[in-house]
């Protein structure tokens, strides 16, 4: 689990997503000469928020990612609470045939105010967007990750 900036919701995500490694954000590292992870061979979850800005950092850290031939499993689009702008949702657009799944995660404003993420009860949209995840990056028994029209994702 990995941010392609701050702020990006990943902590969280990590939090909800069972033996997932929270990697913070990697932004700072896109303009080094090596790769901004090593994950050898295990997916790569990015998360980015729902704005421009973010699709744009989104598209950056793909781009480093597959240079270092990294592959992202499924990029998460973190919702800040309010709409998704036509920009970054064209700007996210692009990105499906990078990416193994986008998964759009909805705003729970509860995540917000709880000590820990695990003690929130989910809402079915976001329960979903977790187990689409969660389908995207294989089970924990190893098994091969799914595309994301096998999931129903957008």
């Amino acid at each position: 689990m990995a941010g392609a900036h701050g702020g990006a919701g990943t902590s969280t995500l990590a939090a909800l997503l069972p033996a997932v490694w929270d990697m913070g954000s990697i932004e700072s590292l896109l303009d080094l000469d090596c790769a901004p992870l090593d994950t050898k061979g295990r997916p790569i979850v990015l998360a980015a928020r729902n704005t421009a800005v973010a699709a744009t950092r989104a598209t950056a850290a793909i781009g480093v990612l597959r240079e270092w031939d990294e592959r992202v499993a499924a990029l998460a689009i973190v919702s800040d609470g309010g709409p998704e702008s036509r920009d970054a949702t064209a700007r996210f657009a692009l990105l499906e045939a990078r990416v193994g799944g986008i998964v759009r995660v909805p705003h729970v404003r509860q995540l917000r105010l709880a000590e820990a993420p695990t003690e929130v009860v989910l809402p079915g949209k976001a329960r979903h967007a977790i187990d689409q995840l969660r389908r995207l990056v294989g089970d924990a028994d190893g098994s091969v990750a799914v595309r994301c029209g096998e999931v129903g994702c957008r």
